[in-house]
């Protein structure tokens, strides 16, 4: 599809409306922009490595700018007391929790979605599509179930949560800010933590998707690829800021709404609408 100016504006446009919901809610982004991209006309090729390069750039300032206001609080020096206690001084484990959160969604993330290009291809489309909205719709339930009533905080919780979501994004592409949104709140994560962690553990799974996109394809649109990433750019600090000024509670609860429908609405898709 031609990029005209119009189309141009059009596009950064819609791009900062989605990844102002991706921003300030963790959620939301991929599965809002690639379906509208492909509708409007984009190729699929077209608009992969564009979103993913958008989710990149758009990430990292968001994330950097929930740590800003407050929402996270990124230190990724080494915690060498941790380290001396647990790994005799040897490895690297960032300092700030936020930051090990982060930490720990990148790498299990990726060993998720590296296990999803060897698996996905044979697991049936349906059953698939089943199980992550399925799994959406539950984590949603239960968030809304527990108001505002505070959850045990877990790292096994968590590496199970990097693991499963990043597997469902390397399988179909979506289902990873609304798991790991979620799921963070029921292991035991306030809302802006998790919202302000998703953001930027996203945006560093991006770096290694796109980069093998490059390796592999080496074509990209770059004008669809630049539009998109103005959006990004433009709506991450506000997204960010919205979340600073939103109540935890409020917070949650909207959460929990829009993670139960996204779930309802993958299950919709799958046995209404296909």
């Amino acid at each position: 599809m031609e990029i005209t100016p119009g189309v141009f504006v059009a596009v950064v446009v819609v791009t900062f409306l989605c990844e102002y919901m991706n921003v300030s809610l963790g959620m939301g982004y991929g599965s809002t922009l690639t379906p509208l991209l492909l509708v409007a006309g984009f190729l699929p090729l077209q608009v992969v490595p564009a979103v993913l390069l958008g989710d990149l750039v758009g990430g990292i300032i968001g994330g950097f700018s929930h740590h800003k206001f407050g929402n996270i609080r990124l230190d990724f020096r080494r915690d060498e007391e941790l380290l001396k206690r647990r790994l005799w001084g040897l490895g690297y484990i960032p300092s700030s929790l936020d930051s090990k959160v982060i930490f720990i969604l990148t790498v299990f993330g990726s060993i998720g979605a590296i296990v999803a290009v060897f698996f996905a291809v044979s697991i049936p489309r349906i059953a698939l599509e089943t199980y992550i909205g399925g799994m959406i719709l539950l984590i949603g339930l239960i968030i809304l179930a527990r108001g505002n009533r505070g959850f045990a905080f877990s790292w096994k919780g968590l590496i199970g949560i990097g693991l499963i979501s990043a597997f469902n994004k390397g399988a179909s592409g979506g289902g990873y800010g609304p798991l790991v949104t979620g799921g963070q709140i029921i292991s035991g994560r306030d809302a802006k933590s998790s919202i302000g962690s998703t953001t930027l553990a996203e945006a560093l799974i991006c770096i290694v998707a796109f980069v093998s996109y490059v390796l592999v394809k080496g074509d990209i649109h770059w004008r669809l690829a630049t539009a998109i990433t103005i959006g990004s750019v433009i709506a991450s600090p506000l997204a960010a800021l919205t979340t600073k000024r939103m109540r935890t509670g409020n917070l949650r609860v909207v959460i929990g709404v829009l993670v139960t429908v996204l779930g309802a609405l993958t299950l919709v898709r799958t046995y209404v609408l296909n």
